[in-house]
Protein backbone atom coordinates (compact mmCIF):
# COMPACT_ATOMS: atom_id res chain seq x y z
CA UNK A 1 0.00 0.00 0.00
CA UNK A 2 1.53 3.48 -0.90
CA UNK A 3 1.91 5.85 1.55
CA UNK A 4 -1.14 8.02 0.13
CA UNK A 5 -3.69 5.49 0.58
CA UNK A 6 -2.92 4.50 3.71
CA UNK A 7 -2.44 8.44 4.85
CA UNK A 8 -6.06 8.99 6.15
CA UNK A 9 -5.21 6.23 8.75
CA UNK A 10 -1.93 7.18 9.81
CA UNK A 11 -0.90 9.75 12.76
CA UNK A 12 0.11 12.85 10.99
CA UNK A 13 3.14 13.33 12.71
CA UNK A 14 4.18 9.23 11.54
CA UNK A 15 2.51 9.58 8.33
CA UNK A 16 5.21 12.81 7.61
CA UNK A 17 8.21 10.91 9.69
CA UNK A 18 7.44 7.65 7.37
CA UNK A 19 7.93 9.50 4.10
CA UNK A 20 10.44 12.21 5.10
CA UNK A 21 14.09 11.35 3.82
CA UNK A 22 16.95 11.96 6.88
CA UNK A 23 20.02 13.20 4.59
CA UNK A 24 23.19 13.10 6.79
CA UNK A 25 25.93 15.91 6.78
CA UNK A 26 24.01 18.23 4.32
CA UNK A 27 24.88 20.69 3.49
CA UNK A 28 27.52 20.28 5.20
CA UNK A 29 29.29 17.82 7.73
CA UNK A 30 27.60 17.63 11.28
CA UNK A 31 24.08 18.87 9.90
CA UNK A 32 21.13 16.51 9.47
CA UNK A 33 18.76 17.11 6.82
CA UNK A 34 15.37 16.59 6.84
CA UNK A 35 14.04 16.53 2.96
CA UNK A 36 10.13 16.81 2.86
CA UNK A 37 9.93 16.68 -0.73
CA UNK A 38 8.70 12.55 -0.90
CA UNK A 39 5.54 14.56 1.38
CA UNK A 40 5.27 16.84 -1.04
CA UNK A 41 5.34 13.94 -3.85
CA UNK A 42 2.34 12.19 -2.10
CA UNK A 43 -1.20 14.17 -2.89
CA UNK A 44 -3.01 12.58 -0.10
CA UNK A 45 -0.01 13.17 2.56
CA UNK A 46 0.51 16.46 1.16
CA UNK A 47 -2.92 17.48 1.63
CA UNK A 48 -3.27 16.55 4.96
CA UNK A 49 0.31 18.17 5.94
CA UNK A 50 -1.41 21.89 4.47
CA UNK A 51 -4.80 21.37 6.48
CA UNK A 52 -2.49 20.37 9.50
CA UNK A 53 -0.28 23.96 9.12
CA UNK A 54 -3.17 25.68 8.45
CA UNK A 55 -5.33 25.00 11.86
CA UNK A 56 -2.40 25.71 14.34
CA UNK A 57 -3.69 25.11 17.99
CA UNK A 58 -5.71 28.23 18.14
CA UNK A 59 -6.51 26.67 21.85
CA UNK A 60 -3.01 28.12 22.94
CA UNK A 61 -4.78 32.20 24.14
CA UNK A 62 -1.77 34.20 22.61
CA UNK A 63 -3.43 32.68 19.32
CA UNK A 64 -6.99 32.41 20.25
CA UNK A 65 -7.59 36.56 21.68
CA UNK A 66 -6.64 36.97 17.62
CA UNK A 67 -9.87 34.74 16.20
CA UNK A 68 -13.37 36.40 15.50
CA UNK A 69 -16.66 34.76 16.55
CA UNK A 70 -17.05 34.02 12.70
CA UNK A 71 -16.55 30.37 12.08
CA UNK A 72 -15.38 31.16 8.75
CA UNK A 73 -12.40 33.31 9.94
CA UNK A 74 -9.18 30.70 10.71
CA UNK A 75 -7.65 33.09 12.60
CA UNK A 76 -5.50 34.72 10.63
CA UNK A 77 -5.71 37.36 7.36
CA UNK A 78 -2.48 36.33 5.84
CA UNK A 79 0.06 33.63 5.43
CA UNK A 80 4.01 34.48 5.55
CA UNK A 81 6.24 31.78 4.08
CA UNK A 82 10.13 31.89 4.15
CA UNK A 83 12.45 30.96 1.61
CA UNK A 84 12.25 28.34 -0.13
CA UNK A 85 10.26 25.16 1.06
CA UNK A 86 8.17 27.80 2.95
CA UNK A 87 6.74 29.19 -0.28
CA UNK A 88 5.51 25.95 -1.23
CA UNK A 89 3.85 25.34 1.88
CA UNK A 90 2.74 28.76 2.57
CA UNK A 91 0.98 29.28 -0.82
CA UNK A 92 -0.88 25.98 -0.31
CA UNK A 93 -1.41 27.14 3.15
CA UNK A 94 -3.38 30.28 1.89
CA UNK A 95 -5.38 28.77 -0.76
CA UNK A 96 -6.53 26.18 1.93
CA UNK A 97 -7.57 29.40 4.55
CA UNK A 98 -8.72 31.44 1.23
CA UNK A 99 -6.10 34.60 2.30
CA UNK A 100 -3.03 35.72 0.72
CA UNK A 101 0.39 34.74 1.10
CA UNK A 102 3.86 36.87 1.34
CA UNK A 103 7.17 35.49 0.39
CA UNK A 104 9.83 36.36 3.01
CA UNK A 105 12.84 36.21 0.99
CA UNK A 106 16.95 35.65 1.22
CA UNK A 107 18.95 39.22 0.30
CA UNK A 108 18.58 40.77 -3.24
CA UNK A 109 15.76 38.93 -4.58
CA UNK A 110 13.05 41.49 -4.12
CA UNK A 111 12.83 44.29 -6.72
CA UNK A 112 11.20 46.87 -4.60
CA UNK A 113 11.90 48.77 -0.94
CA UNK A 114 12.10 46.14 1.57
CA UNK A 115 13.28 46.00 5.05
CA UNK A 116 15.72 43.24 6.00
CA UNK A 117 16.40 41.14 9.12
CA UNK A 118 20.19 39.37 9.43
CA UNK A 119 19.86 35.85 11.69
CA UNK A 120 22.36 33.05 12.44
CA UNK A 121 21.96 29.42 10.88
CA UNK A 122 23.17 26.18 12.98
CA UNK A 123 25.93 26.52 9.90
CA UNK A 124 26.11 29.80 9.00
CA UNK A 125 24.35 33.12 8.57
CA UNK A 126 22.30 34.62 6.61
CA UNK A 127 19.49 37.94 5.59
CA UNK A 128 16.13 37.43 4.75
CA UNK A 129 13.91 40.85 3.69
CA UNK A 130 9.92 41.54 2.92
CA UNK A 131 8.30 44.20 0.79
CA UNK A 132 7.76 47.17 2.98
CA UNK A 133 4.08 47.00 1.62
CA UNK A 134 3.42 43.39 1.26
CA UNK A 135 2.08 43.54 5.41
CA UNK A 136 -0.24 46.35 6.60
CA UNK A 137 -0.32 47.61 10.48
CA UNK A 138 -2.93 44.92 12.52
CA UNK A 139 -2.57 42.55 9.76
CA UNK A 140 -3.09 38.84 11.76
CA UNK A 141 -0.09 36.57 9.55
CA UNK A 142 0.58 33.03 9.95
CA UNK A 143 4.12 31.92 9.98
CA UNK A 144 4.96 28.91 7.82
CA UNK A 145 8.26 27.03 7.37
CA UNK A 146 8.90 23.77 6.60
CA UNK A 147 11.46 23.05 10.00
CA UNK A 148 12.00 25.08 13.65
CA UNK A 149 15.75 23.82 14.13
CA UNK A 150 17.50 27.45 16.43
CA UNK A 151 14.90 29.60 15.31
CA UNK A 152 17.21 31.78 13.36
CA UNK A 153 15.01 32.64 10.39
CA UNK A 154 11.66 32.53 12.19
CA UNK A 155 12.90 34.96 14.32
CA UNK A 156 14.12 37.23 11.68
CA UNK A 157 10.65 36.56 9.86
CA UNK A 158 8.69 37.22 12.98
CA UNK A 159 11.05 40.64 13.57
CA UNK A 160 9.97 42.09 10.03
CA UNK A 161 6.65 41.11 10.15
CA UNK A 162 5.94 43.22 13.54
CA UNK A 163 8.10 45.67 12.16
CA UNK A 164 5.74 46.58 9.78
CA UNK A 165 3.14 46.43 12.36
CA UNK A 166 1.61 42.64 11.70
CA UNK A 167 0.35 40.45 14.47
CA UNK A 168 1.92 37.02 15.03
CA UNK A 169 -1.55 34.75 15.32
CA UNK A 170 0.83 31.32 15.28
CA UNK A 171 4.21 29.78 13.74
CA UNK A 172 3.36 26.73 11.77
CA UNK A 173 6.02 24.29 10.78
CA UNK A 174 5.80 20.83 9.34
CA UNK A 175 9.46 19.72 12.01
CA UNK A 176 10.74 20.86 15.10
CA UNK A 177 14.29 19.71 16.22
CA UNK A 178 13.42 19.75 19.69
CA UNK A 179 16.79 19.64 21.04
CA UNK A 180 17.67 22.90 19.00
CA UNK A 181 15.85 25.07 21.37
CA UNK A 182 13.89 26.81 18.28
CA UNK A 183 10.38 27.53 20.11
CA UNK A 184 12.23 29.39 23.14
CA UNK A 185 13.45 31.69 20.19
CA UNK A 186 9.72 32.52 19.25
CA UNK A 187 8.60 33.15 22.71
CA UNK A 188 5.69 34.76 23.70
CA UNK A 189 4.28 33.73 19.80
CA UNK A 190 2.60 29.69 19.97
CA UNK A 191 4.45 27.33 17.92
CA UNK A 192 2.63 24.84 16.30
CA UNK A 193 4.43 21.20 14.98
CA UNK A 194 3.33 19.13 13.14
CA UNK A 195 6.35 16.66 14.12
CA UNK A 196 8.67 16.69 16.68
CA UNK A 197 11.68 14.63 17.04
Amino acid sequence: MSAGAAAGSTPLDALIAGLAVEIPDFPQPGVVFRDLTPVFADGPAFRRMVVGLAAPSLADPRAAALTSPDPADPGFDVVVGVEARGFLLAAAVALEAGVGVVPVRKAGKLPRERLSADYALEYGSATLEVHTDSITPGQRVLLVDDVLATGGTLAAAVALVEALGGVVAAVSVVIELTDLGGRQRLVPHAVHALWTT
